[in-house]
C-alpha cells in the first residue's frame, strides 16, 4: 500500500516501522491537536460503550477494556458477532480524514476504550475472513500514549515495541497480518485512559 498525499503533510509526519514481510506506518499528528482532543472528549461519552466477552482456553471472559463497533456490516471476531451501529457525524469525519491519509475506503470501525493501565488487548492478528487476504488496518489512537508491541509468529522472540501516542494512526497492511501478531500489554505505571479506532474493510 503506498501512502496517500497524508492531507499535504510533510514527510517528516511519516514514521516507517521495520519488520520484514510486513507493510507498517505511523503518521504523527493525524488529526491535528484540537481535532484530536475534541474527538476524544465527544467519543468517552458519545458511545455506547460494553464490556464484550473473549473466547480463551475454551471458555469465554469478560474482555478486559470496553468496546464498540461501526459499520455498514455486521463484524465476528472471537466467536462473537457484533450488529453494525450507524455511523455518527464525528466517526464518519474520522473515517474520510483516515481515508485521505491512507489512501483506502473503509467501512467499519472497532472502539476500545482502554480505562486504565490494567486495560489490554492480548496476542492476536486482524486475520479474519471477511477481511481479506492482505487487510489494511487503520489504528487510530486518543488519549494517554501506551506501548505496543509486535511479536513474528515463526519465532515469538523476535518482538518490536513502540509507544502509540495521542493523534497517531498506525497502519499495518500487505503480509503484516500473515507475518505478525500485535498486542496492547497490561502496564503497573499510573494511566490515564485511551481510545482507539481501528478502521478496516469488513466484505458484506
Amino acid at each position: 500500500m503506498g501512502l496517500a498525499s497524508a492531507g499535504a503533510r510533510p514527510a517528516r509526519a511519516v514514521s516507517p516501522v521495520h519488520l520484514p514481510n510486513a507493510n507498517v506506518f505511523l503518521i504523527h499528528s493525524a488529526l491535528g491537536q484540537t481535532w484530536a482532543d475534541n474527538t476524544y472528549a465527544t467519543l468517552m461519552t458519545g458511545v455506547s460503550w460494553r464490556t464484550a466477552s473473549i473466547q480463551m482456553f475454551g471458555r469465554r471472559i469478560p474482555s478486559p477494556r470496553l468496546t464498540a463497533w461501526v459499520g455498514d456490516h455486521a463484524y465476528t471476531y472471537s466467536r462473537l458477532t457484533w450488529p453494525p451501529a450507524r455511523w455518527g457525524t464525528t466517526l464518519r469525519a474520522i473515517r474520510q480524514r483516515v481515508e485521505e491519509l491512507t489512501g483506502t475506503s473503509f467501512n467499519g470501525v472497532l472502539l476500545n476504550l482502554y480505562r486504565n493501565g490494567y486495560d489490554s488487548m492480548g496476542w492476536h492478528s486482524d486475520d479474519e475472513p471477511e477481511l481479506g487476504r492482505h487487510p489494511v488496518i487503520a489504528s487510530l489512537s486518543l488519549g494517554a500514549p501506551r506501548r505496543f508491541v509486535f511479536r513474528a509468529l515463526e519465532n515469538h522472540a523476535h518482538k518490536y515495541r513502540l509507544t502509540l501516542n495521542h493523534d497517531s494512526l498506525l497502519i499495518m497492511s500487505g503480509e503484516t497480518q500473515s507475518y505478525w501478531q500485535h498486542a496492547l500489554p497490561k502496564t503497573s505505571k499510573p494511566v490515564a485512559a485511551r481510545i482507539n479506532l481501528t478502521f478496516r474493510w469488513i466484505d458484506g
